[in-house]
């Protein structure tokens, strides 16, 4: 049986991409950006991707747009991006949420009533504004009439190179939550590591983003698998400027990633000082192909635009085996849903 979605604030593909190999069927994909959007009609000609602002979808007669009536599609999925709502003397509801982005997301889940949805954020969603972000959106999900279940998931855990945490939420609608048991996927047995995946030698400068000859020489000193605490304080100390002042451990600062250890979270940018992942076998950042690999990115997945543009892709996005393990249960859901009608 085909299961059917619409994504919202698609990027690059990683979730979609997941959730095609989890047995999804994509009805439309909505992005504003056009290298983004650029990628997904390369990889997939066949979808139905849409460069447009997802207010202006969200305004329209979504069933007359893709062609599905209220209750029937499968699923809405994407992830909004985390900003404070204002609060009025009263809740107000979907209200509170006017201006943005989640009050879009809010108001295809209000016109469509999928049958499940999942909505994907960072791990910080949940202490945003003290948690008061994270409460409205679930009062919101219930108020939609939807059973929600949430819990951060870790992509090292299934299968992807890189320790990188998301809070998944997923709301049944209320009619169907009795038919069916919804899990969150099973760790993997085995987490993988940088030495797992293909390393490039000396990839082009179109490929990769170069380090100035002063910030090389520094990044020399470090072996794979250390830090600024591994080279002389003094040199250290010269390089991180007003950062040697700063509290914490600062472990992201002269960063050099090691093969027997996962990635760090896989970044928009590769140079900033704050937030270094130097390559393991050479002086360099990873390329935007070899982040894509720890993103879990088949090879055959071609970005478009600018090097800037798909680092910032491939940063972006969901790492695809976490999508397709989170896709693979609510299929599990959605089948004990029909079996049980």
């Amino acid at each position: 049986m085909k299961h059917f979605s619409i994504e919202l604030f698609a990027g690059a593909g990683g979730l979609a991409l997941g959730l095609e190999q989890a047995g999804f069927n994509h009805l439309g994909l909505i992005e504003l950006d056009s290298s983004a959007t650029d990628t997904l009609r390369k990889n997939r000609p066949n979808w139905n991707v849409i460069c447009e602002d997802v207010q202006n979808v969200a305004n329209r007669d979504l069933e007359k747009e893709f062609n599905i009536t209220k209750g029937q599609l499968d699923l809405l999925s994407g992830g909004a991006p985390c900003q404070s709502f204002s609060y009025a003397g009263k809740r107000l509801g979907l209200d509170d949420t006017r201006g943005t982005m989640f009050y879009h997301y809010a108001t295809f889940l209000h016109k469509l009533q999928p049958k499940i949805f999942l909505f994907e954020n960072v791990k910080g969603l949940l202490s945003h504004d003290r948690g008061k972000t994270y409460k409205t959106m679930l009062d919101i999900f219930k108020d939609e009439g939807y059973t929600v279940y949430y819990h951060v998931l870790n992509a090292w855990d299934f299968g992807v190179p890189q320790k990188r945490e998301r809070l998944i939420t997923i709301g049944i609608r209320n009619d169907l939550a009795n038919k069916c048991n919804f899990n969150f996927p099973t760790p993997y047995d085995y987490k993988p590591l940088i030495k797992d995946i293909k390393l490039d030698k000396f990839p082009s400068k179109e490929e990769c983003a170069q380090y100035s000859e002063y910030k090389a020489k520094i990044f020399s000193l470090v072996p794979p698998g250390g830090y600024w605490k591994a080279i002389d304080p003094n040199i250290a100390k010269e390089y991180m400027k007003s950062c040697w002042f700063m509290g914490g451990g600062r472990t992201g600062i002269l960063r050099r990633i090691g093969l027997n250890e996962p990635s760090l979270t896989v970044l928009t940018n590769p140079g900033m000082k704050q937030t270094d992942r130097c390559h393991p076998l050479e002086i360099r950042p990873f390329s935007y192909r070899e982040n894509a690999r720890i993103q879990t990115f088949p090879d055959s997945w071609t970005f478009c635009g600018k090097l800037s543009e798909k680092y910032k892709q491939v940063g972006n996005a969901v790492p695809v085996n976490l999508a397709k393990e989170i896709g693979k249960e609510i299929i599990n859901a959605l089948e004990e849903i029909k079996c049980s009608i």
